[in-house]
């Protein structure tokens, strides 16, 4: 219980941490301190927290006390495999869609000139089938882990929950950004769970 506790802990203020420096008003901050070096640096800067700040979760994965749940046995285990391979694909793709250069935060960098003063609503290729595909992605490829053990139930849980809010909060914030355009968006195409039949039409 003190491994669940632990890890449980760790993951929701890491949680909540990256999610407070993901809001418009953190890079609102930023800007006032730090002026328009914020602009430049702040993307990379924040993935790159993003990925120190979750190494001692993996630590404390790896060193606590822990219990195997199940173990996917063969053939099956090439079933789980190949989704975690598609979830993987899935994020790849979607993070190359969205432009690789700046989601890494490089293009801010090396080319400031390039970035567009406002971002673009970007509504082609995975985008097409699901909002947030780097979510889905995420989803797939925790719950199709072929080995579940006590603490990597419990991370799996807590970043599911953070994907899902931190989905409804991006919502917030690109509603903010794209209004109307993007209100139409959530109509037409789901959150999460990709739908590839066309929405049946409204009747009065």
């Amino acid at each position: 219980m003190s491994s669940i506790l632990i890890i449980s802990l760790s993951a929701i203020i890491y949680a909540v941490v990256h999610s407070l420096l993901a809001t418009l008003s953190a890079k609102a901050r930023a800007r006032q301190r730090l002026g328009p070096i914020a602009e430049r640096w702040y993307r990379l800067a924040y993935n790159i927290f993003a990925g120190i700040s979750f190494l001692p979760i993996l630590w404390l994965m790896a060193t606590l006390p822990d219990k195997t749940l199940y173990t996917i046995q063969q053939p099956w285990i090439w079933l789980s495999s190949a989704g975690q391979l598609i979830a993987a694909m899935i994020i790849i793709l979607g993070i190359w869609q969205a432009d690789a250069f700046a989601f890494l935060g490089l293009r801010q960098i090396v080319a400031p000139q390039a970035v567009p003063a406002k971002p673009e609503l970007i509504i082609s290729g995975l985008y097409r089938r699901v909002r947030h595909p780097l979510y889905t992605g995420g989803l797939l490829f925790l719950w199709l882990t072929p080995i579940l053990t006590r603490n990597s139930l419990t991370l799996s849980i807590i970043l599911s929950l953070y994907l899902i809010v931190g989905a409804r909060f991006e919502e917030r914030r690109l509603l903010h950004e794209f209004g109307a355009d993007y209100a139409a968006y959530q109509q037409q195409v789901p959150m999460l769970l990709p739908r590839f039949l066309p929405p049946k039409p409204k009747t009065d």
